[in-house]
């Protein structure tokens, strides 16, 4: 007898830009997110000497397991869970969320003119509560030299804040991108090809 297929998949993620991702796979979702009594922030602490591709899949990995916990705590019907976290490295370091306009433009001004590289790594649970093997997109960006006044008038607008690298590929950041070798979903915050992949594997249809 084939296993039962799932209508929906939760969404363990507060991102608007993963939740228009998958839609524009067609794949329906439930959002499953932390609840007020749950330190989500804490699952991000970066480890002493941690390389950028260990941290950022096993923070995908302990959300993950979080949200499995949820799902089962808050008695929410079973169905696969999916998970990201994307991560923006420079000469091997980890530049995590700006605290504020002025950190955003200081991060933003050691990107430019420069390569670095964006690490987006996925998880899904699938509805028995078996964490599938994660995957990880690597994407390479070039910014072009860009003006610290330029920078400022950016953070500015407020785009920077919350996210990882200062930046969102795409909102006005766009015009700073010179060049990109990945992928531009990977970079928004959900790898569409590796997405779907692990879906079919979850058995979500869409």
């Amino acid at each position: 007898m084939a296993s039962p297929s799932f209508p929906f998949v939760y969404l363990a993620s507060q991102s608007p830009r993963r939740q228009e991702l998958l839609q524009q796979l067609g794949v329906r979702f439930e959002l499953l997110l932390p609840r007020p009594d749950e330190d989500a922030e804490a699952l991000e602490a970066e480890l002493a000497n941690e390389a950028p591709d260990a941290y950022v899949l096993r923070v995908c990995e302990a959300k993950a397991l979080a949200a499995y916990a949820r799902r089962v705590k808050g008695e929410h019907r079973p169905a696969p869970i999916l998970v990201a976290d994307t991560t923006v490295t420079l000469d091997g370091a980890i530049m995590g969320k700006p605290d504020d306009a002025d950190h955003a433009v200081a991060m933003l001004e050691q990107l430019s003119g420069r390569d670095h590289e964006v690490l987006t790594a996925l998880a899904v649970v699938d509805a028995d509560g078996v964490l599938l093997a994660p995957v990880l997109s690597r994407s390479l960006v070039r910014f072009a030299a860009v003006e610290r006044a330029a920078l400022q008038r950016y953070a500015a607008t407020g785009e920077p804040l919350g996210k990882a690298g200062a930046y969102g590929v795409q909102g006005r950041a766009a015009a700073f991108i010179e060049r990109i070798d990945g992928s531009y979903s990977g970079i928004m915050g959900l790898p569409l090809f590796e997405t779907a992949a692990l879906l079919r594997v979850a058995r979500v249809d869409f």
